[in-house]
């Protein structure tokens, strides 16, 4: 008995961390077909469906209604797994974020940007941003949603030898981050570094990979077209995506902004998928 015990034990902990292995999958930020969704919004759903991706990131309707843009969605099996939330409304009033996160069932809320003065966010604006976010994932969570946020590389000034951003992963109490590794590179930070770091607090990512020789920027602007395919620039997508698996990491999201994004997408997808194989 003892010994049939303990092999069903072993039995369970081998398929749960298959289970975790397998747990990534490949998404898409929507805004990566910003241009081809406002002349083509139907045929752009169904070209994503083509490319073998289900998982977006998005929220908007692009001129259907409700109702339309859901059976947009089912008809090319796609469903949205996370939605935007401007950072001014976080300090009014959370119901239409979630209204709008419930109306697709989405299970991630990210705030993209906190306002501040163009070039570097200073450190208390860090703080207040993180004493909010704080509030908002602890009132999110309580309707089943998980909030986030993603950096843009002007957090990276330093202060006592550790960047801003810093601060806000070690005070993250009631939210997580998508955590956009372009623009930590850009900002000066070491994408992978963080990850390993503070592990269990990027349940999303935004992969997007940087030409080769590009400068960086800490003011959170960039020039788009030094988005490459995924594996081809100097950011480690690889590894990256090595310790996604390791950490149980749900979403991979693909955010291609570039001009190339209808080439380059499916590109970059399938080099996640072989890298997630190994």
């Amino acid at each position: 008995m003892k010994t049939l015990l303990k092999i069903l034990l072993i039995s369970l902990f081998v398929v749960s961390s298959l289970l975790k292995l397998q747990a990534q999958e490949v998404a898409l930020q929507l805004y990566s077909l910003r241009n081809e969704l406002k002349v083509a919004p139907v045929k752009s759903h169904e070209l994503i469906s083509e490319w073998g991706i289900s998982a977006l990131e998005g929220g908007g309707g692009y001129g259907m209604t409700d109702d339309e843009y859901v059976k947009l969605l089912a008809d090319n099996n796609l469903r949205v797994i996370g939605v935007g939330a401007d950072y001014n409304l976080l300090t009014k009033n959370l119901k239409p974020i979630v209204d709008q996160a419930k109306k697709f069932e989405a299970k991630y809320v990210t705030c993209y940007w906190i306002p501040h003065k163009d070039g570097p966010i200073s450190m208390e604006e860090i703080k207040i941003a993180t004493a909010l976010f704080n509030a908002v994932g602890q009132e999110l969570r309580e309707e089943g949603i998980a909030f986030l946020y993603h950096p843009h590389g002007y957090e990276f000034t330093k202060d006592r030898k550790k960047f801003r951003f810093d601060y806000m992963l070690e005070n993250a109490k009631n939210f997580g981050f998508n955590l956009d590794v372009f623009w930590v590179k850009m900002g000066g930070g070491d994408p992978l570094a963080i990850m390993k770091k503070h592990p269990g607090k990027f349940p999303i990512l935004h992969l997007k990979d940087r030409r080769k020789g590009t400068p960086g920027s800490k003011d959170g602007h960039g020039d788009v077209e030094t988005n490459v395919v995924l594996g081809t620039g100097d950011i480690d997508i690889a590894g990256i995506i090595k310790e996604a698996k390791k950490q149980g990491t749900e979403y991979l999201i693909i955010e291609d902004e570039s001009s190339r994004s209808v080439t380059q997408v499916p590109l970059s997808a399938a080099f996640i998928k072989k890298e997630l194989r190994k």
